[in-house]
């Protein structure tokens, strides 16, 4: 079986940098921002787990979760965890002005 989710040099260099300022961060994949392509990053146990949550992995540490009905609505692909140029929307932590990103292994192999 394939890793469900994987991350770049640069993200795991800034969840390093996080995790000393933050402790331990975790990160939910959201289905509604961006197309889905913004994952939340928040300090561990910000954010209860549901149910429903389904842990894809852990990168650099930090647990990766998403929705289990949403992750087979999308065809339970793999995901990779990288950062982009900004500071993040919402409420989600970011590392200096990136934050955080996701592909999909498509996403990745079109690059």
């Amino acid at each position: 079986m394939h890793a469900r989710v994987s991350a770049t040099d640069a993200a795991l260099g800034a969840i390093e940098a996080l995790t000393r300022v933050h402790g331990g961060v975790v990160f939910f994949q959201s289905g509604g921002c961006c197309d889905g392509s913004s994952p939340i990053c928040l300090p561990e146990g910000e954010l209860p787990l549901s149910p429903h949550d389904l842990k894809l992995g852990e990168v650099g540490g930090a647990p990766v979760y998403i929705d289990a009905e949403l992750y087979e609505r999308w065809n339970r692909p793999a995901f990779e965890l990288d950062v982009s140029q900004g500071t993040p929307e919402g409420f989600s932590l970011g590392a200096g002005d990136t934050h955080f990103v996701t592909r999909t292994a498509e996403d990745v192999t079109q690059v």
